[in-house]
């Protein structure tokens, strides 16, 4: 009567420990978040541009050619510790980079780029963070490849990195 009172138990550990094996030896990468907007049409919105005297209109930014669009602010640490690849970017030929000001400080912003290089060539104000939230954005910085049609095609999460970078260059010359 014992054993059999035990065997109940033992399965269901079994079970359990089973279970937690499987988890271990998939293959995922808990850092890489799905995105509900992959190969979709960017998010219309108009905003206030940061840099120019004009309204920023995603319509008439995104569609022409690819682009890397990067959220971030001046607050964000990984925002600066990536600037520079994302300057690269601004360097390469056929890739327009646009700026996504996420729910900072408008002057403080201008001398951040002042001082560290402005590799954007437009900047969405986002105020409030409604246009991160229909981008689906988790938190900043958060990097998208928009291809030439305005389809969403890649995004990273999480501050650019050389490996990243490479990664996204590869996948710029895929989608050009």
């Amino acid at each position: 009567m014992k054993k059999q009172l035990l065997i109940l138990p033992s399965v269901f550990f079994l079970l359990i420990l089973s279970i937690f094996f499987y988890l271990l030896t998939i293959d995922r990468n808990p850092s890489e978040l799905p995105s509900t907007l992959l190969n979709k049409n960017v998010p219309k919105f108009e905003t206030e541009s940061l840099l120019k005297n004009e309204k920023f209109i995603s319509s008439q930014e995104f569609g022409n050619e690819t682009t890397l669009v990067n959220f971030f602010a001046t607050w964000c640490k990984p925002c600066r510790d990536e600037h520079a690849y994302i300057q690269r970017f601004s360097n390469e030929k056929g890739i327009k980079v646009i700026g996504i000001n996420y729910k900072d400080n408008p002057k403080k912003t201008i001398q951040w780029l002042k001082k560290l290089g402005n590799p954007y060539s437009n900047v969405a104000v986002d105020k409030n963070g409604r246009i991160a939230i229909d981008w689906g954005v988790y938190g900043i910085p958060e990097t998208f490849i928009v291809n030439s049609k305005g389809v969403i095609k890649y995004r990273h999460v999480g501050p650019v990195t050389k490996k990243i970078y490479r990664k996204i260059n590869l996948i710029i010359g895929e989608n050009k």
